[in-house]
């Protein structure tokens, strides 16, 4: 099976997923009439929000390069990554508004068994669903499904909050936890908001790859040093999936154009096979 079909397909999984829980977390949030089961609800929208624009994104950036995109579509992924993150900024401060203003105007929690079961639900299926989204994430190197994998990380995480919430709720009778449960929800939220953000923003701007990264890519060349002169002029950044590495080399002036293809090749071919999805660009030089 191909990366592209890999990706649409558990993309398919997180928006049936998040359907299925919005309309559980809304029964149970009118049933018990707490604020931080509504909250949740309203993240579970967001995500799934966010699951649709991850599964058009994963679609759009799988198409080859065309004569307007010669680089390939890779690039919507990082924009997918970045709506994602203002979603999760927008529920968050939703969250907050509406927590403060039932900490001004408290109301009886009615209804908590089945909030309760549906938090804990949630909480499972959400870790299932996110582990699988993660490893996809890191086989294919995909940043939307890391994104949509990282909101479902934290709904196990703050479904998991709202439950003990409501246990403390149901055995202490204070109702303001609801309102203050539900702002720590908030803040986890903006948390990883920010995260994701600046993380699908950076390769926008043609950021370099890592440090670990590039230390790899200047130990393959140095691999040839007994073959070239020097090398200078290291340049990288990354689209979508695609690594995109140039340098310039210096050769021996004596090396053919055939010596020089050929050295180029290998040096090509051992980046691939230590980064995957490298696309390669040296410009030999002669030397003195």
């Amino acid at each position: 099976m191909s990366d592209s079909s890999i990706k649409t397909r558990v993309a398919i999984l997180s928006v049936v997923s998040n359907s299925l829980l919005i309309v559980l977390k809304v029964i149970a949030g009118i049933l018990s009439g707490s604020v931080s089961i509504i909250s949740e609800a309203i993240h579970s929208a967001m995500d799934l929000v966010a699951a649709v624009i991850a599964f058009f994104s994963v679609r759009i950036s799988a198409k080859p390069a065309d004569r307007d995109h010669p680089y390939g579509h890779g690039k919507v992924e990082n924009v997918s990554g970045v709506i994602e993150g203002l979603l999760i900024l927008v529920a968050a401060v939703i969250i907050i508004w509406e927590a403060i203003k039932k900490i001004i105007n408290p109301t009886h929690i009615g209804e908590t068994d089945i909030a309760l079961i549906v938090m804990f639900i949630s909480s499972a299926v959400n870790f299932f669903v996110s582990r699988k989204l993660y490893k996809v994430a890191k086989q294919v190197d995909s940043v939307a499904l890391e994104a949509d994998a990282l909101h479902l990380k934290t709904d196990v995480y703050t479904s998991l909050g709202v439950g003990i919430g409501m246990v403390l709720i149901k055995f202490t009778g204070i109702s303001i936890l609801d309102p203050i449960v539900a702002i720590l929800v908030a803040l986890l939220i903006l948390k990883e908001a920010i995260s994701l953000i600046w993380n699908a923003y950076c390769p926008l701007l043609d950021t370099k790859l890592s440090d670990s990264d590039e230390e790899k890519i200047k130990n393959v060349i140095n691999k040839y040093k007994n073959e070239i002169i020097d090398f200078h002029e290291l340049r990288t950044r990354k689209s979508g999936s695609v690594k995109y590495i140039d340098f310039h080399m210096t050769v021996n002036k004596d090396f053919s154009v055939e010596q020089s293809h050929e050295l180029s090749d290998k040096i090509e071919n051992d980046l691939e096979q230590i980064l995957k999805n490298t696309n390669v660009s040296i410009h030999i030089e002669p030397g003195v």
